[in-house]
């Protein structure tokens, strides 16, 4: 349940006022959109090519009272379907490792958002310390998926989740990312001995 921290500290970063807009990519059941109007966001769009998922949120209850302030689109975060400069905010949380063409979808998000627009990436990222690097390899190649087994019925996914965060850009590369797709003032938090970083950038033209 540590992403829920991970997620409010992204959006506390954001510091969210009610003239602006989030459109949320890979943005799943909206856990992110929901911080985001709850935090004084005015608007929110989440966006995610999974139909499956979009639906699920749609079905949220605590999105209820908050329903003319959301809006929900099926959408490949590689050629999104939106005009140029529309967004205040762009963000992306633990769906920018699952992308094909990373660099594709950093360019994306840099195209809709408006000048002084600002993207944040909230991702599993590689541990610091070395000695935590070997526990947490252990655990995450070994114990996750078995425990994903145990309890969902499905240890692939797990050790999917397990090697795809091993073969993810370290947070240096992604940065040099954030500045080849346009953004500037390019900052990364890391969360949790780097277990996951928040990268945020902004477009200033």
């Amino acid at each position: 349940g540590i992403h829920r921290i991970w997620k409010t500290a992204m959006v506390d970063w954001m510091a969210p006022q009610p003239h602006q807009n989030l459109i949320d990519l890979a943005g799943g059941t909206g856990d992110v959109s929901l911080r985001f109007l709850k935090s004084g966001g005015g608007s929110a769009c989440i966006a995610d090519i999974n139909h499956t998922m979009l639906n699920a949120g749609r079905a949220r209850q605590n999105f209820h009272n908050m329903l003319n302030r959301l809006s929900w689109c099926v959408a490949n975060a590689e050629a999104l379907p939106f005009n140029s400069q529309i967004a205040d905010f762009v963000t992306i949380a633990f769906g920018l490792r699952n992308i094909t063409d990373r660099q594709a979808a950093l360019n994306e998000a840099f195209r809709i958002l408006k000048p002084g627009g600002r993207i944040l990436c909230l991702e599993f990222s590689h541990v610091q310390s070395k000695p935590l690097a070997k526990l947490y390899d252990s655990w995450s190649f070994n114990v996750l998926p078995a425990m994903g087994q145990i309890i969902a019925g499905d240890s692939a996914s797990y050790r999917y989740l397990a090697e795809s965060i091993r073969t993810f850009p370290s947070k240096e590369i992604l940065a040099d990312m954030f500045a080849e797709a346009g953004f500037v003032q390019v900052r990364v938090r890391s969360l949790s001995a780097g277990i996951a970083c928040i990268h945020s950038g902004w477009k200033l033209d």
